[in-house]
């Protein structure tokens, strides 16, 4: 069974396409890194598979049904750790069991705590499970993200940018917790990168994206010079330096 399948997929807001006739599949256990410009339609992209937007035409389904149709458990968000209001007064502990509720919680149980521990334990990150959100630094909150992602164990794991405001030595930490989780569980990772290096050396596809699929496939094929120059209008740096 493919994990996605994309067949001429299209999204209009008000009229304007945001995506246009996207086809694409990805097997399971893949990796796949999506790239492209600033209004590309990536978090469009990410919400149809969120079953947040429905597509205006053609179809996107994981796991042989359609998005709104998966059970919630088997998929994970980890999203950008720049939309946290860092100034909320809570605990770590108390993110990751909101992903497990799917709600904030109030008390938390005993089989809760325990099950959010474990999660933050899979990304090195049990320490902090009872430091205050605003006391964390970027590496931090984003692996209390990740474990907010991976609490329910899903088959798919979707990120936005997670990397965003974290440091060389936090993204090492934070792609290394991935792959190990990927690796235990056959999961597939789908994540928005504005980074090309992480997308070649990560990744087992990647799509240059700009309303349009400009490309799709293995990343040294997909992120060549012509398609990044096609999606971007200019190259604007190596991207095999990325260790």
């Amino acid at each position: 069974m493919r994990a996605i399948e994309a067949k001429n997929l299209t999204v209009r807001f008000d009229g304007q396409p945001v995506l246009r006739d996207i086809t694409f599949q990805v097997e399971e256990g893949d990796f796949l890194a999506i790239v492209g410009p600033n209004g590309a339609g990536k978090s469009t992209f990410l919400k149809v598979m969120l079953g947040l937007v429905k597509p205006s035409a053609g179809s996107l389904h994981l796991y042989g049904k359609p998005c709104g149709a998966i059970p919630p458990d088997w998929v994970g968000y980890v999203p950008q750790i720049k939309t946290l209001d860092r100034s909320f007064p809570a605990q770590t502990i108390e993110l990751v069991v909101s992903g497990l509720r799917r709600r904030w919680p109030g008390r938390i149980k005993k089989e809760e705590r325990e099950t959010a521990i474990r999660a933050l334990g899979q990304v090195d990150a049990a320490h902090l499970a009872e430091r205050s959100l605003a006391s964390l630094s970027g590496g931090e909150l984003q692996r209390a993200y990740l474990a907010f992602g991976l609490v329910r164990r899903p088959r798919l794991v979707i990120m936005d940018e997670p990397a965003a405001s974290v440091d060389v030595v936090g993204k090492k930490s934070l792609y290394g917790a991935l792959e190990e989780y990927r690796s235990e569980a056959n999961a597939n990772i789908v994540m928005v990168t504005h980074d090309w290096g992480v997308a070649h050396h990560h990744a087992d596809c990647v799509m240059v994206l700009n309303c349009n699929m400009i490309s799709f496939g293995p990343p040294r094929e997909a992120l060549r010079d012509e398609h990044l120059q096609k999606a971007y209008g200019h190259i604007g740096h190596k991207i095999f330096a990325y260790e």
